[in-house]
């Protein structure tokens, strides 16, 4: 089992900053789905009262991230195969459409602010900074998102990536295959701003498919993409 290591917060926005440091140990992997862990034990590590910590693992309870177990602390939710296809079935619905609308604006949507974090995405895959990796892949996303001006369509998307992220990431540090994924983002900017709404669909559809085999630790199917 897996021993994790928090930072020491800082005395503002701790119900935020330990919900976002307990995130980032599920994402890593540390936190291990099933484990029971103590509310007590992160708030020594993380050098703040119990509060704030509860605090922070009752949002991601309502999130689905975690589940609480009364007098005793909390488990990471396990992820079944079920809710894997539930989550991607929603995120087919939901993104696909998103991008495609973005590359049927005219004129195009302001996708260019946005390939700083495309190329960051591809040199945090190739370095290995799983955390970094889905952190900045979560912004870029919500980011081009947010360009459709619907901020519940953002905040549904957002729920989703974060449930998702409950498979954790071990065994993917530099693999070649995430790499591929991580150049997917810089081609999807590449789409919208072409208005090559036939092109931003297929790539879209790949994309999220990672999320059924690349993430799941699953072979795609390359007939599927």
């Amino acid at each position: 089992m897996h021993v994790p290591q928090f930072d020491v917060l800082p005395r503002t926005k701790l119900r935020d900053a330990a919900a976002g440091q307990i995130k980032a140990q599920i994402i890593a992997g540390t936190l291990e789905p099933g484990e029971l862990y103590s509310i007590s034990t992160i708030s020594e590590q993380l050098r703040v009262s119990a509060t704030p910590v509860r605090e922070a693992v009752l949002d991601l309870a309502k999130d689905g991230l975690v589940e609480m177990v009364r007098n005793r602390g909390f488990r990471v939710r396990v992820l079944s195969d079920k809710d894997l296809d539930d989550i991607v079935e929603l995120r087919l619905v939901l993104e696909i459409p998103a991008m495609e609308r973005l590359a049927a604006m005219r004129p195009a949507p302001p996708v260019e602010p946005l390939r700083p974090m495309a190329r960051d995405l591809v040199r945090l895959a190739i370095e290995g900074d799983m955390v970094g990796f889905v952190a900045v892949d979560r912004q870029f996303h919500l980011a081009v998102t947010s360009l459709l001006g619907n901020e519940r369509y953002v905040s549904m998307v957002a729920l989703l990536r974060d449930q998702m992220r409950l498979l954790g990431l071990s065994g993917l540090e530099g693999d070649s295959e995430l790499v591929a994924s991580a150049r997917e983002h810089e081609q999807l900017l590449d789409l919208i701003a072409a208005g090559d709404v036939p092109g931003t669909r297929a790539l879209m559809t790949k994309h999220l498919q990672h999320a059924r085999g690349l993430w799941a630790g699953r072979p795609e199917d390359p007939a599927d993409a």
